[in-house]
């Protein structure tokens, strides 16, 4: 492990190194511009930006990180420079939540670390002066208090607080379930450092209002909720976003402070969320008012965390499947997706170098000391070197699909990711302190609920269906709910056998392609985000991509001979999706002249801002007569093209892998007939037509029984309902009819067995 810990430290020191030379005093360092990102100076990111209060945010959250790392030398230049440079007093509007995790947190653990130096005989200058800054800066979060719930308000405004005009806050009426109740750690601490009460007392008045305010039928919280009347805003319920650090902080504030309340109202969340939520090792929000009733079918890379707080529970078995799915996630994908599909497809591409699962890698660590976990660290450490490390440091992922960068590196990486790393890599002796984890196993039943509205069969091998949004259906085995040992090795038998018929309807995994508008007056600047489809042709294999002008293809829905053929000849004819199978489509088109096609999303309001990638799959066919390239565009970004079309006569598109840059659209320098005239055309040229039948649907990867993970599988069965005649359906069929028959079997070996 010594290697892996020197590779640890040798990736810090490139982070912080870049950060100190082309960054500090800024809050954060800009990675791929190489220069200090300044509140104000930048393009505003909305609330991204409210994290940055103009104090040196990156060293004073990396502060605890450096002496931690044996780092003594820097950790002491960097206490110096912090006492000496950073103010506190900025007219700046900040979130209460993220100052308080990051600042507040970093100048008391930053404190902690100088008073052991200066025990040790090193520091013996420090005089407190961390701590003093830690007290100012708890003052001028208190205002934001003050409420009649006593719920903060989500900003402040750090030189006026949050009444009057001149805080530019002190008007919202809204804040997460994680923003109000992640206070208590820092807020006591604070308390128990100078002898003033006053900040934990506001604390625990948070988590005192929210504990009253949960659902009592379900003992969940929502996501949002009204600091001043303690109604619900949003009413879904899970352990990511929004409310993830709610459930950590009530379980480390027992930890740290010894009061049973927190410990007993986590154990209350804790059951419910075992119950509702879990559905290992799956973790869906369900709504706090019908928490049998999913609320949505994707999970966010927040909850990451949760496996780790399951180690602090004691619970370690399915601390053990959510991370192994993490996991699976993270070699599918380099990284974990902002947010993901229970098939583990993309459902927002961003990466912004989360330290989650590395933390709850470590704990898995320590408490089971399986060196599979310090593979997994080894996974981590060379995905970031080979797709997140630039020459000024760490970027962001902004697709993980693609691999492309955006300039930024937040706090949070120097901080908290080489921190867990270094933890999990290290050994005693490399510990510049006593570092005691505190662990605690207890004797934790698992529990899975069971859905009573599963086909009887399936459940009774421990195999239930999941019913995503886009049609597909999906299987989940796991072994513990089978009614028997013989059952559940049916089960896996018979998952093995639908991943086999489900593989040999799906191809590999596409990337996104691009539909860019380079007509006047777009002229490459709007770029729309594409599906792939499985056959036609490959645009990723072709250097110029295909390039034209759009039309409507009459019918609309391209499923029968088209009546305007001699328009769409030598053209990118535009389709609706649904009443027959995409290679159909293509089919039409491609024999009126076609030279590429593109099909809009029926269902109104569908983006890919916060749907999956979306492939087209065959019908089960030979589609090699099929030569053309067809895209498939959501509702959103297809309305954008037709509106487009509305206003102009001719709207000209290239088709490609990936958007060309400006100059390379300039339609002077192609040899395409220039539109005669851009005027505004009637909008009743264009015609359309209602259509309800979705198109085949293409199925995910089937994921494999994972190493570690025991009988999970997950397999996508297709859409529903299946086209007829269709051979996976036939198929499947048939399968399910054979293990029909076995039903009996089943119950007979159940009275046996008793």
């Amino acid at each position: 492990m010594t290697c892996l810990l020197n590779q640890v430290l040798e990736m810090f020191d490139h982070a912080y190194q870049k950060y100190m030379d082309h960054a500090y005093p800024a809050d954060e360092l800009m990675p791929l511009t190489c220069r200090g990102r300044v509140r104000g100076l930048e393009p505003s990111r909305g609330d991204i930006d409210d994290a940055l209060g103009k104090f040196s945010l990156t060293l004073i959250d990396t502060l605890d990180t450096l002496a931690l790392l044996n780092k003594t030398v820097e950790f002491e230049e960097a206490v110096r420079r912090v006492v000496a440079d950073v103010r506190l007093d900025n007219d700046i509007v900040v979130s209460v939540f993220e100052t308080n995790i990051r600042v507040l947190g970093g100048l008391l653990g930053g404190h902690s670390m100088a008073v052991m130096l200066k025990e040790s005989g090193r520091m013996v200058w420090y005089q407190d002066e961390l701590l003093h800054m830690a007290k100012d800066l708890g003052l001028r979060l208190l205002p934001a208090f003050n409420t009649s719930s006593g719920l903060p308000y989500p900003r402040v405004n750090l030189r006026y607080g949050v009444r009057g005009p001149e805080t530019r806050t002190g008007t919202e009426t809204d804040t997460c379930t994680a923003c109000a109740g992640t206070i208590i750690l820092e807020f006591a601490a604070l308390s128990r450092f100078t002898g003033d009460p006053t900040f934990e007392a506001h604390a625990r008045r948070a988590l005192d209002f929210l504990w009253e305010k949960r659902q009592r039928n379900s003992n969940l919280v929502g996501t949002t909720i009204n600091i001043h009347s303690g109604e619900w805003v949003s009413r879904d319920s899970g352990v990511g976003a929004g409310i993830d650090s709610y459930y950590e902080y009530l379980m480390k504030a027992y930890i740290l402070l010894g009061d049973d309340r927190f410990l007993q109202r986590f154990n209350t969340h804790y059951a419910s969320i075992m119950k509702y939520i879990s559905q290992p090792p799956l973790l869906l929000d369900v709504h706090i008012h019908k928490p049998l009733l999913p609320a949505r079918t994707w999970m966010d890379s927040l909850l990451a965390f949760f496996p780790g707080l399951q180690v602090l529970k004691g619970d370690i078995r399915p601390a053990i499947e959510t991370h192994e799915m993490l996991y699976q996630v993270t070699k599918k994908h380099n990284f974990l997706p902002e947010a993901f599909t229970t098939d583990f497809r993309v459902h927002w591409a961003q990466h912004p170098l989360r330290p989650e699962f590395a933390e709850s890698t470590y704990f898995l660590y320590k408490a089971t000391r399986d060196p599979y976990y310090l593979e997994v660290g080894r996974t981590i450490l060379e995905n970031l070197n080979r797709f997140a490390r630039v020459p000024c440091g760490f970027a962001a992922m902004k697709d993980v699909r693609t691999g492309s960068h955006e300039d930024r590196m937040d706090s949070f990486f120097l901080a908290e990711m080489f921190k867990y790393l270094f933890l999990l890599f290290a050994e005693e002796d490399d510990l510049p302190f006593n570092f005691l984890l505190f662990v605690y196993f207890k004797c934790i039943k698992y529990f899975m609920a069971n859905n009573p509205e599963h086909l009887e069969l399936l459940r009774r091998m421990g195999v239930s269906l999941i019913h995503l949004k886009d049609g597909r259906v999906q299987l989940v085995q796991h072994a513990t709910q089978a009614v028997s040992a013989i059952a559940a090795e049916d089960g896996m038998r018979f998952m093995q056998e639908m991943m086999e018929l489900s593989s040999q309807q799906q191809k590999e995994q596409l990337p996104p392609r691009a539909v860019q508008i380079v007509s006047h007056p777009y002229f490459g600047r709007v770029v729309l985000t594409a599906g792939p489809a499985q056959f036609g042709l490959d645009l990723s294999k072709s250097s110029s991509g295909v390039r034209g002008f759009v039309t409507v293809a009459e019918p609309y829905n391209g499923c029968s001979e088209l009546s305007n053929g001699e328009i769409v000849a030598g053209r990118i004819a535009l389709l609706q999706r649904g009443q027959c199978m995409f290679a159909e489509k293509a089919r039409h088109i491609h024999k009126a002249g076609a030279i590429g096609g593109i099909v809009i999303d029926d269902n109104e309001g569908s983006s890919s801002d916060t749907a999956p990638l979306f492939q087209m799959a065959g019908d089960g066919r030979n589609t090699d007569d099929v030569t053309l390239p067809l895209l498939f565009l959501f509702h959103k970004e297809g309305n954008i093209l037709l509106e487009a079309l509305k206003e102009y006569r001719e709207v000209e598109v290239l088709l490609s892998d990936k958007a060309r840059d400006r100059e390379d659209c300039s339609t002077e320098e192609k040899d395409h007939t220039s539109p005669a005239s851009l005027e505004p055309v009637d909008q009743s040229q264009l015609t359309t037509q209602e259509q309800t039948t979705d198109d085949s649907v293409l199925g995910q990867e089937s994921v494999q029984p994972a190493e570690g993970l025991g009988s999970y599988v997950s397999v996508d069965v297709g859409e529903e309902p299946a086209v007829d005649g269709d051979s996976s359906s036939q198929s499947v069929d048939s399968l399910m009819a054979d293990w029909q028959e076995d039903l009996a079997a089943f119950k007979q070996m159940e009275k046996d067995e008793l």
